[in-house]
């Protein structure tokens, strides 16, 4: 069965909300609706609409007048069998002592590589995008320079990829948590697929508002690959949840805004320790003074 989307950008997140909330009332109706931030600091937010049935183009441009957004660009998508395709292109990751695979290319596991299997299904988290490579790369940095983490946190933990791979180096249980309940449920699944559900306890939890983490910390290391404005807000706790000579490895970060997480992080307690680039991603190790 064809399917078609129906994109534009409008500026500010009210009017991006108003302008998803007025989609529902299109004939035909959109199957599914999202809103995004467009993350390169423009302000500008993405709405889009999915439609089982060509959209009313006439509706469409309506919206766009009432809501000051631009054209809609309406596409015919090609029907795809995505995990197929998915199982093609995602080829497996190198993040140096981590082999992150989907279950398509569990034979391709090289020798003495620490293998992370994350299902063809769940995409994001894989290693494939900038954040995640620069976490795994952070931590085998710190692996490479000695350190041992005891209490380890995974913030926003996604796919459980990062907590994962701390369990795999080093014997003390790890906690994983993310806001979002589907999140956590993909974590806890994919820890299973890695028989690691004995040493890697998902949770739900906005930061670091659960029971379960405070009575683990403080915490030696915590990972939080979320977006720039939930780091500064969770800077304050991340001091308080951090031990002294603890570590923290921030990402989600674009290039242009690492400066302004670092100096924030450092009136709060932390210093710089390596910052690294990869395309338009920032990937930062600190340590608490």
């Amino acid at each position: 069965m064809p399917t078609w989307t129906a994109l534009t950008t409008i500026e500010g997140q009210d009017a991006a909300d108003a302008l998803g909330a007025a989609m529902e009332n299109l004939t035909p109706e959109p199957t599914g609706i999202g809103v995004f931030e467009v993350e390169d600091g423009s302000g500008l937010w993405e709405v889009g609409g999915y439609f089982v049935e060509e959209p009313d183009a006439a509706g469409l441009a309506l919206l766009t007048k009432m809501c000051s957004a631009k054209d809609f660009a309406v596409s015919e998508l090609p029907e795809i069998d995505w995990v197929a395709h998915v199982k093609r292109e995602l080829t497996p990751v190198e993040a140096g002592r981590f082999f992150v695979h989907g279950s398509h290319d569990a034979d391709k596991i090289p020798e003495g590589r620490i293998a992370l299997l994350i299902d063809a299904a769940m995409a994001f988290g894989t290693g494939h995008h900038g954040t995640t490579l620069g976490c795994l790369r952070a931590l085998d940095h710190l692996i490479d320079d000695g350190f041992v983490g005891r209490r380890v946190v995974d913030i926003g933990c996604g796919t459980a990829v990062l907590a994962m791979a701390a369990a795999q180096v080093w014997p003390d249980p790890v906690l994983a948590s993310d806001i979002d309940e589907v999140a956590v449920d993909v974590a806890r699944a994919n820890v299973d697929a890695n028989a690691l559900s004995d040493r890697v306890t998902c949770v739900e939890a906005a930061g670091f508002a659960s029971p379960t983490l405070k009575r683990a910390a403080p915490f030696d290391l915590v990972f939080a690959n979320i977006l720039k404005g939930p780091l500064i807000g969770l800077a304050p706790d991340m001091t308080r949840h951090v031990s002294t000579g603890g570590y923290a490895i921030l990402s989600g970060i674009l290039n242009p805004q690492a400066d302004e997480v670092i100096s924030v992080y450092a009136q709060n307690g932390f210093n710089l320790v390596n910052r690294d680039e990869i395309v338009d991603w920032t990937t930062l190790i600190l340590v608490k003074n």
